[in-house]
């Protein structure tokens, strides 16, 4: 059988402390992920970390940096690759209307996070953020 994992982004974007989350239904359930989603067909992964962040939260994000790449199995069966990614948010576009099951764009601490562990989409969102503040980041050359 062929392997297909699904080729997913996510943006860990920090200010002072507090990470830019996403609150989403995923199964009639509100979860909390990264801005992060699907890569579309003819689209670099850089360009669909960008355009994930202003769907998912309204704000423009400036990418600094790919924290890791991941590999992951749902409870489901499928597989998803994610590359991680680190960003600043530039702007935030307040009136621009948030992706379908987006419920809000929420600034949350790593405490808050933690507090929260069974809202969280998989254990991805988590491993992330901690990757991000305790590995090594690499160059976004590193993506082509």
């Amino acid at each position: 059988m062929r392997f297909l994992p699904h080729v997913t982004v996510a943006t860990i974007i920090e200010e002072q402390g507090r990470f830019l989350m996403v609150e989403e239904y995923r199964d009639n359930r509100l979860v909390l992920n990264q801005p992060a989603g699907h890569v579309e067909e003819d689209e670099s992964l850089i360009q669909a970390a960008l355009r994930e962040a202003l769907e998912e939260t309204g704000y423009s994000v400036k990418l600094s940096s790919v924290v890791g790449i991941y590999l992951f199995k749902a409870d489901n069966g499928v597989s998803y690759q994610r590359s991680c990614f680190a960003g600043k948010a530039i702007q935030h576009h307040p009136q621009r209307q948030l992706d379908d099951g987006i419920a809000r764009a929420i600034w949350l601490t790593l405490d808050e996070l933690k507090q929260r562990r069974q809202d969280l989409r998989s254990p991805l969102v988590l491993a992330c953020i901690e990757d991000y503040l305790s590995k090594p980041h690499y160059s976004l050359d590193l993506i082509r």
